[in-house]
């Protein structure tokens, strides 16, 4: 990941978006040692992905900002300002590379300060798609060590909030990499297809494209809900409902979906190789291209 700009959101003023927003040297010194989001991880962020300038999905990430900003009690986010911050940065990073992202974070503050929130967002060229391809991926199933209804059961565990708490999810990749893949799909306990750690599933199962649904706790899929928009275009069958870890091994085709890669075909699941569909793949990759916001 290559840092290309900076900004940083005043929070505690209520000023018009434009001068509640300060544009900054990507190296330059943005938190204080005591800022939670750096002792705690305390705090939520969205990526999104830039295509030619243009924002991908930012409506969607907005929306799943703000709820992930109501399940930890933090301020609901001034969505004006946040979709000034990405707006500027990617109109910014357009001059570096025709594809990039921008993560937009928001910690709780400074534990020795007041208590206000710190924001920035941070524009970057992501490494996940070289040369504009998306590759394929070798894929570990890992248990989460939850059941699929640990959401209802314990919600203060924040299933479904995209909080800057990424050590658990760091270290499924790492031992991904150890197993010789490159990702992961989470499982629950008791055998359901989850998420990856920063991906959302889709899998062919008998020509029909399927998801698990959010209420296992799963992040809403920002780049999965508009391939499925894609494939209902089509007139392809889409479905949203639980899918058993023997479903997926057994999956016509599977693919993790996320803002800076895309659709990225799997082809082998725990070291069995699964069926690529390459034609699909390079079709939905271009609708996502083609977005407009």
């Amino acid at each position: 990941m290559h840092t290309l700009t900076l900004h940083r959101l005043d929070l505690a003023s209520d000023a018009a978006a434009a001068d509640c927003l300060t544009r900054m040297e990507p190296g330059e010194a943005l938190l204080a040692a005591t800022d939670l989001s750096a002792t705690r991880g305390d705090g939520i962020f969205e990526t999104v992905g830039i295509v030619d300038g243009v924002p991908q999905a930012l409506d969607a990430h907005l929306d799943r900002f703000e709820r992930s900003a109501e399940m930890l009690d933090l301020p609901a986010p001034r969505r004006e300002l946040w979709r000034l911050a990405v707006t500027e940065a990617a109109a910014a990073l357009r001059e570096h590379t025709p594809r990039a992202a921008v993560k937009f974070v928001m910690s709780r503050g400074d534990e020795a300060g007041e208590p206000v929130p710190t924001g920035w967002a941070l524009g970057f060229a992501p490494d996940s798609r070289p040369g504009g391809v998306t590759p394929e991926v070798d894929v570990v199933l890992l248990d989460r060590g939850y059941r699929h209804d640990v959401a209802q059961t314990s919600p203060w565990l924040l299933q479904g909030a995209k909080t800057l708490s990424y050590a658990v999810n760091m270290a499924a990749l790492r031992e991904a990499r150890r197993r010789g893949a490159q990702d992961v799909i989470f499982t629950s306990i008791d055998g359901i297809v989850l998420e990856g750690p920063n991906s959302t599933v889709i899998a062919r199962i008998d020509g029909v494209y399927v998801t698990p649904p959010t209420d296992l706790g799963l992040l809403p899929g920002t780049t999965q809900a508009d391939a499925f928009a894609a494939l209902q275009g089509w007139g392809e069958p889409v479905q949203t409902r639980r899918i058993t870890v023997q479903e997926l091994r057994e999956a016509d085709a599977v693919w993790l979906c996320s803002s800076t890669r895309g659709v990225a075909p799997v082809r082998s699941l725990d070291g069995a190789e699964v069926t690529v569909d390459a034609a699909v793949t390079a079709r939905l990759n271009a609708a996502l291209d083609a977005r407009e916001a």
